[in-house]
């Protein structure tokens, strides 16, 4: 019986390491599965911050290549606003009275027509403008500002390209520009 004990006692030893062996087989199958599936995720999760710094990268290339034609358009509206005081002129009514009056003959000379011109000592331009006139015709329907300022905005306008060329340099990007 001892014999019997013993073969069983040894199967029973030999069964336990096999299923040990088993277990220690499916355990390392499991945790490897599970490390790959953790890798993956990381590496995925690399990517996507890596996307995301890409992104943020663009983001601000753009913004800053944007700052630049931004801070060179405040620079010359500064400097056209900057110009605006330098043009005031105090007196205008006087000069725009004198300036209709050796208008008149000059105006008949060309056009043989007579003309009549009323300088409206009520309406004046605004307290901040530089000088400069408004004509209206009769009605009322037909407006011209000669203004300094309306001339400044105009020259500005006109002169934009000669004006950022002489500040900032020719343009590599823009050469069809003068």
């Amino acid at each position: 019986m001892a014999f019997i004990e013993q073969e069983a006692s040894e199967k029973a030893e030999e069964i336990d390491a096999k299923a040990e062996e088993e277990f220690n087989l499916e355990r390392g199958c499991l945790v490897q599965t599970q490390r790959l599936k953790i890798m993956a995720y990381y590496e995925k999760k690399e990517k996507q911050i890596e996307q995301q710094k890409k992104s943020q990268m663009s983001t601000m290339r753009n913004q800053a290549r944007l700052k630049v034609p931004r801070a060179r358009n405040d620079l010359i509206s500064e400097l056209l606003n900057d110009a605006k005081p330098r043009l005031s002129r105090i007196g205008d009514l006087l000069l725009v009275e004198a300036a209709v009056q050796k208008a008149i003959p000059q105006y008949t000379t060309v056009s043989h027509k007579r003309v009549e011109v009323q300088v409206d000592r009520g309406v004046q331009l605004a307290t901040d403008a530089a000088g400069g006139v408004e004509v209206y015709s009769g009605d009322q329907r037909i407006m011209v500002s000669n203004t300094l300022e309306s001339r400044l905005d105009l020259l500005s306008w006109q002169k934009m390209p000669e004006i950022r060329k002489a500040l900032f340099g020719a343009s590599a990007s823009r050469k069809f520009f003068i």
